[in-house]
């Protein structure tokens, strides 16, 4: 069983949604739209989807969503939400290396918290999966805050973070031989007390570039922001614009 199985749910979740604003949101889904070249219509795959927060925007927007998350708590809000507004939008619940998947795509994107989550050989398996989803010339929108040169050149062993009522402690060591950090997480909130490990696997930009090439997808951009800023060393977050050739 993969150790993000059974993670998303209760405060964990809460947590990352009070961490989102509407404003940040609608910044991305303008991004996603023009970077995957979408219009109404368009089929598009929102892998790890959460509780929908570009999907249902996508999908409001004429966009034919399907999302997929392993979170049964978070498909099962976006799927209401989805029925009460009408929306052209599936919802699938389970892992996406397995989880079946109907027809193929214009477009995918992974963006949030878990593009990190594989280590090479299911990172690869992941990646192959996008490309054989996607029609020939679709592209595909990966984000990460867990690339090497951005996690490795100012390692954070222990922080703590509050987010409106919510405090987390996060205390982090880095396993060298599996190139992994794992992370121990602590959630109070109101006297509960909730407890995670997560293990997030770092990779560099070229071992990145290398696994999309043997995947059967081309890297075209590389940016550490919605504006188009080029990534360099250091940099907090890795926004990678892929396509599947033609």
């Amino acid at each position: 069983m993969t150790w993000y199985s059974h993670f998303f749910n209760g405060l964990v979740q809460k947590a990352w949604k009070l961490a989102q604003s509407e404003e940040q949101t609608a910044h991305e889904v303008d991004f996603l739209y023009e970077m995957l070249e979408l219009q109404p219509g368009r089929r598009v795959l929102d892998v790890f989807c959460g509780y929908g927060r570009h999907a249902l925007e996508l999908a409001r927007l004429g966009c034919d969503v399907t999302g997929v998350d392993i979170s049964a708590e978070s498909i099962d809000e976006l799927r209401a939400t989805a029925g009460q507004e009408n929306l052209i939008l599936e919802a699938r619940c389970g892992d996406f290396l397995t989880v079946p998947l109907p027809g193929s795509f214009d477009a995918a994107y992974c963006v949030g918290n878990s593009f990190s989550f594989f280590p090479h050989a299911d990172m690869l398996a992941f990646l192959r999966r996008i490309a054989g989803q996607l029609q020939p010339g679709g592209r595909f929108v990966a984000e990460t805050g867990m690339l090497a040169e951005s996690v490795l050149p100012d390692f954070q062993e222990r922080s703590w973070m509050k987010i409106e009522d919510i405090t987390f402690l996060m205390e982090n060591e880095y396993d060298v031989r599996e190139s992994c950090v794992l992370s121990h997480l602590t959630y109070l909130h109101e006297g509960q007390t909730e407890q995670r490990l997560a293990r997030h696997y770092l990779y560099t930009f070229a071992e990145l570039s290398r696994l999309f090439e043997e995947a059967g997808l081309r890297i075209t951009e590389a940016w550490s922001s919605l504006d188009g800023s080029e990534y360099v060393l250091g940099d907090d977050l890795l926004l990678l614009i892929a396509e599947k050739p033609d």
